[in-house]
């Protein structure tokens, strides 16, 4: 039950009711109406935009228009009060039959409640996409986090979603994986090595190296670096990919599809050269020269006519070139090859999860993806921004394994997966994160993830409570559903619960359809410190206790409310990919 949407009808209905009657012309645009929460919730509990975003249109001073929306909306028994604010926004109070309507929706509902069938077709999310060069860090975690949670959002809404990771699988870096691990092969032969700069040197190959000595002996020291090379090269491939599956799993991140680069550049060029035909029988490829970049020239820049595609036409600022000097193609070429084979595949929204490095990247791909889908698809790029490990406020020193960074198992082994995954969405993707190893475990307010999870288990706690304190009653979910009065709820504590159950449905909605699930997280939070608030409001005023043995009717109705807002918090939890524990130790 989403009373946002719900009243939105309603709204509408009122305005064809003054479009029938003469006081409205035919035919307005009625698509930025919108029915949300007032920005204080004192004035009421949704206000509207109507008055305000028709007005020009309608030729009406908005007020007026307000006024005269207001008066039809007045007419419906649920609005208790419209009221007209400001230059034309209006305020609506509403019976308090809704809000139990919604408390029973909820609880009927469970953990379904608010989620939708969003309008849209398939949605391919591309996260992770680690280069297999090594052990996950930090900073990939975020990413991974953020695109699980968003493939989980976007699922909830109703959205068919595919999770992808692109395996960078081919190019000068495996090559480098390749000649590292075939180093720490010598190793594990006896050998005593110094590792090159330009070399991978962390620990973490040494097992390739030992694996690769148990597989093949001393064979590959007897062949010549273009044979042995592909063969480690994709021995190391294989081993660093079952690394980084086995940090996802432990993070609880899972894809669908895999996909590897190499497989774009097959016979005769593969599914890049299948591209350049697609965009020449477009006229989008031409032979030019581009014009020098501004500023300082990178090293790789050449004066010289190129091979380019014609991106500047669908939004970029300059074309792109497909082929380098050499005749190979770009990255670039390969990069369309890719996101032209999603959209074959059937996804006609793709999103791609970044990191923050990889600004430049935007304009050209969305460009690109408009261009080989004849902008039947659309690609949204989320980037994401680093994350500054700390503990107690102290930079953290990098891994020993790693030997550069901090990999991401060293942190799920000292703090967990809920407290990574909670806090890494509870700060906007394209905000720096701080991560304070210290702080995501305390048991306080202040840790939000233990606050919300805290929030879940008092869901049980009451319910212990009330069987103890009143033995033989029934309080399950269909109990309470069919007997609790409800029209008791009436102090502010109460109203503020139900009007946050209420808003679950938008606040799930508009996340999705703004790729933003770092919302959940607040509204996580806000619902469960309401329940907090609550019950502390409790230990002070006996009858505003949630358990109360001699009053079984508040008794139920409160059980009725938290178990509607426990319902609300397991649901947004499972969204963000975090347990909702059912006691907390």
């Amino acid at each position: 039950m989403n009373i946002f949407a719900l009243f939105e009808t309603r709204v509408r209905e009122a305005l064809e009711s003054l479009t029938r009657s003469g006081r409205l012309p035919e035919g307005l645009d009625l698509s930025r109406v919108v029915v949300e929460p007032p920005r204080d919730a004192s004035h009421g509990d949704l206000a509207t935009n109507a008055a305000l975003v028709l007005a020009k249109e309608a030729k009406q001073n908005p007020k007026a228009l307000g006024e005269a929306l207001a008066e039809e909306l007045r007419t419906d028994p649920r609005i208790v009060e419209a009221s007209v604010a400001g230059p034309g926004f209006i305020n609506l109070r509403l019976a308090p039959e809704v809000f139990q309507d919604v408390i029973r929706a909820a609880l009927s509902e469970g953990e379904s409640f608010g989620r939708g069938q969003m309008p849209g077709g398939p949605v391919n999310i591309e996260y992770v996409s680690a280069n297999p060069t090594g052990p996950m860090h930090v900073g990939h975690g975020r990413g991974a986090v953020f695109g699980d949670a968003l493939a989980n959002l976007l699922a909830a809404a109703g959205r068919p979603v595919t999770r992808e990771y692109y395996i960078n699988d081919a190019g000068a870096q495996v090559d480098v994986l390749a000649r590292s691990a075939y180093l720490r092969y010598r190793e594990a032969l006896g050998e005593t090595i110094t590792i090159p700069e330009g070399l991978y040197p962390g620990d973490y190959l040494k097992p390739v190296g030992m694996k690769l000595a148990e597989t093949h002996g001393r064979a590959l020291l007897d062949q010549p670096e273009p044979e042995w090379l592909p063969q480690v090269r994709r021995f190391a491939i294989d081993a660093m990919m079952a690394m980084i599956r086995e940090d996802l799993a432990a993070i609880g991140i899972r894809h669908d599809v895999f996909f590897s680069e190499a497989t774009l550049q097959g016979e005769n060029g593969g599914k890049v050269a299948e591209l350049l035909d697609a965009l020449r029988q477009k006229g989008l490829v031409y032979e030019g020269r581009l014009p020098p970049p501004k500023g300082q020239l990178p090293d790789d820049w050449e004066d010289r006519e190129q091979t380019l595609f014609r991106s500047s036409q669908f939004g970029d600022d300059v074309d792109r070139a497909l082929l380098k000097s050499d005749g190979s193609f770009t990255y670039f070429a390969s990069d369309i090859a890719y996101h032209r084979d999603k959209w074959l595949r059937g996804a006609n929204e793709l999103i791609d999860v970044l990191g923050a490095d990889h600004g430049g990247y935007v304009k050209r791909m969305q460009a690109a993806v408009k261009a080989v889908s004849d902008g039947q698809a659309r690609l949204d790029v989320k980037l994401c921004q680093l994350v500054r490990l700390l503990r107690a406020g102290e930079p953290v020193k990098m891994s020993k394994r790693a030997g550069e960074f901090v990999t991401l198992r060293d942190v799920i082994d000292e703090v967990g997966r809920d407290a990574i995954r909670f806090m890494m969405l509870y700060r906007k993707n394209d905000a720096t994160l701080d991560f304070d190893l210290a702080k995501v475990v305390e048991q306080s307010k202040d840790n939000p993830v233990f606050y919300v999870q805290y929030g879940h288990a008092r869901r049980f706690s009451v319910l212990r409570q009330a069987r103890e304190a009143l033995p033989g009653e029934d309080f399950s979910s269909a109990a309470l559903l069919a007997d609790a009065d409800l029209s008791v709820l009436t102090d502010p504590g109460e109203i503020e619960m139900m009007r946050l159950i209420a808003q679950y449905p938008r606040v799930l909605e508009s996340a999705a359809a703004a790729h933003e699930p770092h919302r959940i997280a607040f509204y996580l939070y806000e619902t469960a410190s309401s329940l907090h608030s609550f019950w502390n409001k409790g230990k002070d005023l006996p009858q505003l206790r949630i358990v109360n043995p001699t009053d079984r009717n508040s008794t139920r109705a409160r059980l009725a409310l938290v178990e509607a807002l426990g319902g609300v918090l397991a649901s947004g939890l499972a969204v963000l990919g975090v347990s909702a524990p059912n006691e907390m130790r």
